[in-house]
Parts: C-alpha cells; sequence; structure tokens
C-alpha cells in the first residue's frame, strides 16, 4: 500500500484504471516500543488528524500528485458512449455485476473527490454527490463538470458525519480506499446505512492491514522485516523526525484496521456482504506474495432495512 494512492481512483486512460490511492508511499516506520493496544483519539486529536489530512491532500493536488489529476475529454466521450469502468483497488475494475443500471441512480461518492470516478459516473447518467475532505480535491471534480457539461454536487465534509444527508438519500455509495485515512470505521459503516436507500448497495476498497507490519524502508530494498503491531497509526508508531518528514512531503498521516473492523463492521452496521474480491498493485514488492487490497460489495436488505427501522420507532 503506498501513501499517495487511495483516495482518487478512476480511469486515467481509456483502459488503464487509475490506481488506488494507497498505491504510493510508505514511509520508514517504528513500532510502539510498549506492545500496548493504541488508545483511542481524544475528540482534538480526532480534529487536528482531520485537519493535517485535508491539507496535505490539498498539497498533493498543488503538486500534481498524479491520483489527483482529472480524467480526460476521451474518457468522458467513452463513458457516454456506455464504455466505461472504475476501480476500487490499485488494478482490477469493479465488476458492472456490482452496479445496478447506473443512469438515473443517486450517487454519493465517499471520500472519492480527485476529478476521476465522480466524472465518469455523471457521464453515465448517475446523479453524483461528493462528499471528500480536501476542498482541493473536490475542485478537479468540479473542473471536470465544467469542462464536460456534467452536474456533480461538491461537499467538503469528513467522511465518519453524514448528518447532512437525510436516511435513505442513496441509491450506491462508492468508497475508494480511504479508510486508512481514518482511525475510526464503525461510524463510517453506520452512517453508510442510515443514508442508504433500502436495496441499496455500498461498494468499498480496503488495504489489508498486513501491509502495515512491515518495515516501509526495507521493503524498497526487496527485505521483508516485520516490524509494527497493529494496530498501526503513524501518530503513534514514528519518532517526531518520521513524523515531520511526512509533513515536509506533505504526505497524509494512515492507520490500520482491523479486518474484523472492515468486514464485520459493515454486517454488524446492518449491510449483507454480497461479494469481495482480492488485488495488488504492480509496484508493491509484497505483489509477489499476497494481494494487498480488497473490494467488498454489501447490500442493504429492505427486510433489515425494515427490521431496524422498526426497532427505532419501538425505542423512541
Amino acid at each position: 500500500m503506498e501513501r499517495n494512492a487511495s483516495q482518487a481512483f478512476g480511469q486515467e486512460s481509456h483502459h488503464k484504471p487509475i490506481k488506488s490511492c494507497h498505491t504510493q508511499r510508505f514511509e520508514q516506520r517504528r513500532t510502539n516500543k510498549t506492545g500496548n493496544p493504541i488508545a483511542a483519539m481524544t475528540e482534538q486529536e480526532l480534529m487536528d488528524y482531520a485537519e493535517y489530512n485535508r491539507r496535505a491532500w490539498d498539497q498533493q493536488v498543488e503538486q500534481g500528485n498524479e491520483w489527483t489529476v482529472p480524467v480526460s475529454k476521451e474518457i468522458i466521450a467513452a463513458t457516454r458512449d456506455g464504455d466505461w469502468h472504475v476501480v476500487l483497488t490499485p488494478q482490477k475494475p469493479v465488476p458492472k455485476s456490482w452496479f445496478p443500471k447506473i443512469s438515473g441512480l443517486n450517487l454519493l461518492g465517499l471520500a472519492s473527490g480527485g476529478g476521476q470516478q465522480a466524472p465518469i459516473f455523471a457521464a453515465a447518467g448517475a446523479r453524483v454527490t461528493v462528499l471528500d475532505n480536501s476542498p482541493m480535491q473536490l475542485e478537479q471534480d468540479q473542473i471536470v463538470a465544467r469542462r464536460e457539461g456534467l452536474s456533480i454536487t461538491s461537499i467538503l465534509g469528513d467522511m465518519r458525519d453524514l448528518s447532512q444527508f437525510p436516511s435513505d438519500s442513496f441509491d450506491l455509495i462508492f468508497n475508494p480506499c480511504s479508510m486508512s485515512f481514518i482511525s475510526d470505521t464503525r461510524c463510517v459503516f453506520d452512517e453508510c446505512f442510515r443514508v442508504m436507500k433500502p436495496g441499496g448497495r455500498l461498494l468499498c476498497g480496503f488495504t489489508n492491514p498486513a501491509r502495515f507490519i512491515f518495515d516501509e524502508d526495507k521493503l524498497t530494498q526487496n527485505q521483508f522485516e516485520v516490524r509494527h503491531k497493529l494496530p498501526y497509526r503513524d501518530t503513534t508508531h514514528l519518532t517526531a523526525a518520521e513524523l515531520e518528514k511526512l509533513r515536509s512531503e506533505n504526505e497524509p498521516f494512515m492507520c490500520s484496521h482491523s479486518l474484523e473492523d472492515l468486514i464485520a463492521g459493515q454486517i454488524k452496521a446492518g449491510f449483507t456482504i454480497a461479494d469481495m474480491f482480492e488485488d495488488v498493485s504492480d509496484n508493491d514488492p509484497l505483489a509477489e506474495f499476497l494481494p494487498v487490497y480488497f473490494a467488498t460489495l454489501a447490500e442493504k436488505d429492505i427486510r433489515r432495512s425494515k427490521e431496524n427501522h422498526s426497532g427505532s420507532e419501538q425505542q423512541q
């Protein structure tokens, strides 16, 4: 998993999908020496973490990070002709069977700014809303929208807080690998379930937490040294000097999440996992040994939705 690859996915050419936002950078890291579980972040720490990552992603856009570059006119033209695909992970296109008919869908691109997926969905006929923590990433979507005459609603916000959306708002939520930029996934899945229409679909990309245990500096030399105790977080596992290096390079802070949090977390929120696939990144040394990325298709079952609604009314 590389740090620069996880927020923006789509297509960089007609046949080559743009890779996941987790595919470009993992700096050298130092394990939590105490070996104790990482304490939950305070409210102020959460705010500071999100604010830092907002500035970092804005700078990635300024620096021309390839995962923040808007899609071309040719891609939009092909999409309008019915030839399109997007990715949740570095390489594999999302199966078309995961999508209902796109035209007319109310679609939320969750933490997916960057001028890549949202314009493709809009050109395919969806009514697209994008919520992203980076103003510059949202502006990349609007650059394509203005150029191509597309309608995309851009909202600046934290993916953990969807309170501005009424319940049962969206038919589909598309979330490329971005969970590693936040510390708590539970609230994301809970909120996604609430704003999802009954029968709607949640498509998410993730990084396998095993990716975080290795010494990244050694990996660049094809040396596989297990170094970090999970759960991993930049702000607790790195020295002050290493954190300063990240800041100086405008790199977003990252953290790991357990498979239980990422998969069972969706189920506990009320979703049914309908399908999944695994993926690798060509420029990841671990690709020879294991698939570092995976994606899930989850559905909001109409029956469970009604049960949850009845339960809420009884509690009131």
